[in-house]
């Protein structure tokens, strides 16, 4: 199917950190015809690029868009990308970031700062970039934000990531304080919060096999 005869875009997604994991789950998910999808990621364009062409297969037009988001500019250009293209955006998945286990007292401020501003500062960012497009979207917008049980869980035996659990907690705020916001509109704003995920082949892993398999062995279902 070309584009000229695909149908018209009824619902469009930006799903940041998706070229692997949870993001690209989410984007096949999205999948279908009517649907388009914008793939994020910040380096990883080969993995993007078979999200995307993933999405195709399923009747959706999807586009990769590479970026930090720990830059400032980063997550308003991701959004302009995606309205300029399919004229729209329905729904926000905020799942980029990534997991640093530096203990408190070795945690300099840059590295603090870097979680801080991939996590909660992109998410702030992308929330004020796509608000407009989200009041339009009305009873039919989405944003969700992918949390993490780090910012929840703390007790011995269980793996802390100080910096990445405190940007996730004040994701966690913001989602909170725009729901209330955009709630009158009917748009929905959600967080879901994780607990181990098996990576897939060749993306980073912040716990050591060891360590995962012992997690798994203490969950009834044992994965």
């Amino acid at each position: 199917m070309t584009r000229a005869d695909s149908p018209p875009v009824c619902r469009a997604a930006l799903v940041t950190g998706a070229a692997s994991g949870i993001g690209a789950a989410v984007c096949r998910a999205l999948a279908a015809p009517g649907v388009a999808v914008g793939v994020h990621t910040r380096r990883n364009r080969a993995g993007a690029e078979a999200v995307a062409a993933e999405a195709r297969s399923a009747g959706a037009e999807a586009i990769v868009l590479l970026g930090d988001l720990a830059e400032p500019e980063t997550a308003r250009a991701l959004v302009d990308a995606v309205a300029a293209r399919f004229g729209r955006l329905d729904v926000l998945v905020s799942n980029a970031g990534f997991a640093d286990r530096t203990p408190l007292a070795e945690l300099g401020d840059a590295g603090a700062a870097r979680s801080i501003e991939a996590i909660q500062g992109a998410f702030l960012r992308l929330a004020r970039a796509a608000r407009p497009w989200l009041e339009t979207a009305g009873q039919e917008g989405r944003v969700v934000a992918v949390s993490s049980f780090a910012a929840h869980m703390f007790r011995p035996g269980v793996p802390t990531f100080p910096a990445s659990a405190a940007a996730k907690a004040g994701q966690e705020a913001l989602m909170r304080a725009l729901a209330v916001e955009l709630a009158p509109l009917g748009v929905t704003v959600n967080a879901v919060v994780p607990g181990f995920i098996r990576k897939d082949p060749g993306a980073h892993v912040a716990v050591p096999p060891e360590r995962l398999a012992a997690q798994a062995a203490a969950i009834p279902m044992g994965r």
